[in-house]
């Protein structure tokens, strides 16, 4: 009798092994003749909580893959895992950024909004003040109003923001001296005086489309001190021309007249000019040269409302902007001060720059004013969110020195929040924030435009609706679903006029 070849013993081992052991199928089903395999296989059901929470279960099956730190934000289009992520709570508890601010980019109409007021309400509840420093539509009134906040209308007839206004400065630079703290009330007071020069060289850039010369704007900060010193009340416009037209020796030296009056006056007969249609009466004067109807507070969410100015006045609309930036920074810089000293409690901000490219556009050089308020951000305890639709609204600014330092507005963002762009954008976003294949191709899939439903007789919601990328370094992007909840769609309403017609009737269904 042979004996078996070893291939055919090992064969013979394997099917005794199997006729004797239980009749349990791999996880799949078995696979042969007569037999079938699941092409499928079912995940299992997962989980999340916290170490505190599902401690009993250790070891867990795998780690969390998005950070759990700050406010609730999305979660993973993936995974399912929840993110939370905001500026503040990422570099003031998680330390993954280095910079409380984020930049916030995306094609109208998906959400980028409310991704924002996502953050703000979330931030709300931890103690951190909102401020929207200029709201266009308006979207972020309703969320002030229901956070117990406050509301402050600028345009024609409707409200007013004195751009020579101190504010508070010289109360809080009387608190300063009375404590002792002489150095800081000095610091107040320039600060203030730094704030109202660079708001009004960016009125005066608006209106001329070109920026006051370096004389002029020596010019106009020695027009300011001397209405600080010997000015009764609060200064307007008209008393700053008053000044200026006056000639004490401050500005004759400024200007470098050489003692003849024919001298000064040619030298500040353009500022004149400028002052006079800033003044009651001229392009801008309805807003910004009378007195302020609603001070700023410091202690509670403001949104200025710049809704009533029209899209087609788009130089007002622009330096309303600016102005609400300016005086928001202005409150900001005397809350932290006197914070510093003790003589109020620590307030911490998240303030909100809407509609960015707005600004930037209205005049050569206000990228500079800009640039100046947003580098404020990490010294004074404050995160920032900046918004605009996509990096050509950047790049289109007509000054090559402009658009190098807007687009540096991105670069020192501590986290990119990306929704859906177009592949054009792709390799100018690139050259800032390093997009592998694959999420390029995941940001141009979002701004599809939508399908057509034809039950309801009308589009779907756009395939990118409430997705965004956040991006942070050159880490992987964290691809995140933003589901709004009940009680969010109350105060998310872009669209609200045509809600308004679906009410009465003209609408099947409210658009939101």
């Amino acid at each position: 009798m042979s004996a078996k070849k070893p291939r055919q013993a090992r064969t013979d081992k394997k099917r005794t092994a199997r006729a004797l052991s239980p009749q349990r199928p791999p996880m799949r089903g078995w696979l042969g003749r007569g037999r079938g395999q699941a092409a499928y296989l079912q995940a299992a059901d997962e989980w999340r909580g916290t170490t505190v929470q599902v401690c009993g279960m250790w070891p867990f099956a795998i780690g969390a893959g998005t950070p759990m730190v700050g406010v609730p934000f999305g979660c993973h289009i993936h995974t399912g895992a929840t993110l939370c992520c905001d500026p503040i709570n990422w570099y003031q508890r998680a330390n993954l950024i280095g910079n409380p601010s984020a930049f916030f980019l995306g094609r109208p109409g998906l959400g980028k909004t409310s991704a924002v007021m996502r953050m703000a309400v979330g931030l709300s509840g931890q103690g951190v003040i909102p401020l929207v420093l200029g709201d266009t539509r308006p979207d972020y009134v309703r969320m002030v109003e229901r956070l117990d906040g406050q509301v402050i209308p600028l345009g024609r007839n409707r409200g007013s923001l004195n751009v020579l206004d101190p504010g508070e400065a010289p109360d809080a630079a009387a608190r300063l001296r009375a404590a002792g703290f002489h150095q800081a009330a000095e610091e107040v007071l320039a600060d203030a005086q730094g704030l109202r020069l660079n708001m009004l060289v960016a009125l005066i850039t608006v209106l001329r489309k070109s920026a006051p010369s370096s004389r002029e704007e020596t010019i106009l900060a020695r027009a300011i001190a001397w209405l600080d010193e010997h000015h009764v009340g609060v200064p307007l416009i008209p008393d700053l021309l008053a000044v200026v037209r006056a000639a004490p020796p401050e500005l004759r030296e400024a200007a470098l007249d050489r003692g003849t009056d024919e001298k000064y006056q040619a030298v500040t007969e353009e500022l004149e000019a400028s002052l006079v249609a800033l003044s009651p009466g001229g392009k801008f004067g309805d807003v910004f040269s009378k007195p302020t109807t609603h001070p700023m507070r410091r202690d509670r969410a403001v949104v200025y409302d710049v809704s009533a100015i029209p899209q087609s006045d788009g130089d007002l609309r622009a330096v309303a902007l600016l102005a609400s930036w300016s005086a928001g920074f202005a409150v900001v810089n005397i809350a932290q001060t006197l914070a510093d000293v003790g003589l109020e409690t620590r307030r911490h901000y998240f303030v909100i720059l809407d509609e960015l490219h707005q600004a930037l556009k209205a005049g050569p050089g206000l990228v500079d004013r800009v640039d100046y308020l947003t580098r404020l951000n990490r010294t004074v305890g404050v995160g920032l969110a900046m918004i605009t639709h996509t990096l050509k609204d950047l790049r289109s600014l007509p000054l090559e020195e402009d658009r190098q330092k807007a687009m540096g507005f991105i670069e020192r963002s501590g986290l990119v929040v990306c929704g859906g762009l177009p592949m054009s954008e792709m390799p100018l976003l690139s050259s800032v924030v390093a997009l592998s294949r694959g999420e390029q191709e995941l940001l141009a899939g979002w701004q599809d435009p939508p399908a057509w439903d034809p039950k309801k007789g009308r589009e779907t919601a756009p395939p990118g609706r409430g997705k965004f990328l956040v991006k942070v370094g050159g880490r992987p992007g964290i691809p995140i679903d933003l589901a709004i909840t009940a009680s969010e769609k109350a105060l998310h309403m872009s669209a609200e006029r045509w809600a308004d017609r679906s009410r009465t009737g003209l609408l099947d269904e409210e658009v939101a």
